[in-house]
């Protein structure tokens, strides 16, 4: 899957699940939106479904580092290419 399509695909979810309004890509997700932990763990769910797979808890941890769309963009790429190595 092409990072276009998967922005398209994130930015969808956090608009219709999440209700952003205009999120930009290098917006802070808790700060600029009021994500929580708990929209975390729902998001890692979306995700999962997107990708087809389920996360190991490593994958997972990593989630940890996002702040931004970007950063979803950037793992889910890196979880991407580990898969298909």
């Amino acid at each position: 899957m092409t990072r276009d399509v998967m922005q398209e695909k994130i930015l969808t979810i956090l608009v219709q699940d999440f209700e952003f309004q205009e999120p930009g890509l290098d917006d802070n997700l808790r700060d600029d939106h009021g994500f929580d932990s708990i929209d975390a763990i729902e998001l890692l769910g979306k995700i999962e479904r997107i990708l087809g797979f389920s996360l190991t808890r490593e994958e997972k941890e990593k989630a940890m580092e996002i702040r931004t769309i970007n950063d979803i963009l950037d793992y889910l790429e890196r979880i991407q290419q580990g898969r298909a190595q």
